[in-house]
């Protein structure tokens, strides 16, 4: 077959480019038309917003320009800040510390007993705590003198300490910072510390909890002894 001349092909050019256009325009009048017929009814869809279990839309509509909600988790796994230099604590704080691990070096529980009766409230010691808090205290080490929990209590302060809650009631200064540091984010430097507390095994059962369940102290701001507690 002979190529189409350059005539011919400009002459079905000539017409099917009018052509084209003339189906295009009449498309366009034809939905035109279409659109604006009166009464012609449009189909609808109703779309259901699903629940859960409490009836409560699953996802829970946001202010535009506000934040969206941290979850627990993460303002659970917040870092605080982490001190070890003693002389940014409050002159109250320090004080106390200092002459609880002096009494505690002694050896002698009962060089604790002016430390705790001082403060208007004494510190919480436990949940079964009852009557004398020095013959408490000697219950909880495994020696008869209670000298192993003079021992953990020097260790606790000796620690790096935290400070949080800050401006509440509920405002210390805690040792150890573990107590307040995510357990499962704890540096190697930080293990080592740690297991200047605890054993590697109790640190396996930390992660499995969650948390740090070694013994801690805090103190107020004024120096006020608040507790002296193991658990989580």
């Amino acid at each position: 077959m002979q190529p189409a001349s350059p005539r011919l092909d400009k002459v079905l050019r000539g017409l099917v480019v009018p052509l084209v256009s003339a189906i295009l325009l009449g498309a366009a009048a034809w939905q035109a038309a279409f659109a604006a017929t009166p009464g012609r009814p449009v189909q609808t869809e109703t779309i259901i917003v699903p629940r859960d279990k409490q009836g409560a839309e699953a996802m829970p509509s946001v202010p535009p320009g506000s934040a969206t909600p941290a979850p627990p988790a993460a303002a659970n796994s917040e870092i605080p800040k982490v001190e070890y230099d003693l002389s940014k604590l409050p002159e109250p704080v320090a004080k106390i510390r200092k002459a609880i691990i002096d009494a505690a070096s002694t050896g002698d529980l009962e060089k604790l007993r002016p430390i705790i009766t001082q403060s208007k409230e004494p510190p919480l010691l436990g949940d079964d705590e009852d009557g004398d808090p020095i013959k408490y205290l000697k219950t909880l080490a495994g020696d008869d003198g209670g000298r192993e929990i003079l021992a953990i209590l020097i260790e606790v302060l000796e620690a790096g300490y935290v400070h949080v809650d800050v401006g509440t009631p509920d405002e210390v200064y805690l040792w150890p910072y573990f107590a307040r540091y995510p357990i499962d984010k704890l540096t190697p430097p930080q293990l080592v510390e740690l297991f200047k507390l605890v054993y590697a095994g109790d640190y396996e059962d930390m992660k499995a909890d969650g948390a740090y369940t070694w013994y801690r102290a805090g103190f107020g701001p004024d120096g006020s002894w608040h507790y002296f507690l193991s658990g989580d």
